[in-house]
């Protein structure tokens, strides 16, 4: 009677996490937020586990350069409300990646991560940057592109 193989469950010291800089010149918002999630998740290695954080780092650089497809630059809007009566707060896309074009990535790429604590460990991984120079070239970083 042959056995199924065993399941491996990772320990924190097995994982090795690499570091990759992403260029974010004239790519499209949610494609490469989608890309990002992805590295962040693990998903692209074949050890992937789903309760466990096995991603690596990203650091995005050029963030205010990013792009939406068609009107999309003109018609997006981001809400908040401040919970007083008449709360309700809009701000444009091009408003906001003038002012915190970090924030916008930022948010893309959170809404496609888990919704639960290890979801909040996975987006620490992600470094986001408005322009092309960033502080972590101690961890020796490979470049990564993709192709749309």
């Amino acid at each position: 009677m042959e056995t199924a193989p065993k399941t491996h469950f990772f320990k924190p010291e097995e994982v090795e996490h690499k570091w990759f800089v992403v260029d974010a010149k004239g790519k499209n918002l949610g494609r490469l937020a989608s890309r990002v999630a992805h590295i962040l998740r693990g998903k692209h290695k074949p050890a992937f586990t789903p309760n466990f954080d096995l991603g690596d780092h990203v650091i995005v650089v050029n963030a205010d350069k990013v792009t939406l497809a068609g009107k999309r630059n003109e018609l997006k809007q981001y809400y908040h409300n401040t919970l007083y009566p008449g709360g309700a707060r809009f701000e444009s896309f091009k408003d906001t990646i003038s002012t915190k074009p970090e924030w916008v990535f930022e948010r893309a790429v959170k809404g496609m991560l888990p919704h639960n604590r290890l979801g909040r460990k996975m987006i620490q991984k992600l470094k986001v940057y408005r322009g092309e120079s960033h502080p972590h070239a101690a961890q020796e970083p490979t470049s990564l592109t993709f192709e749309d």
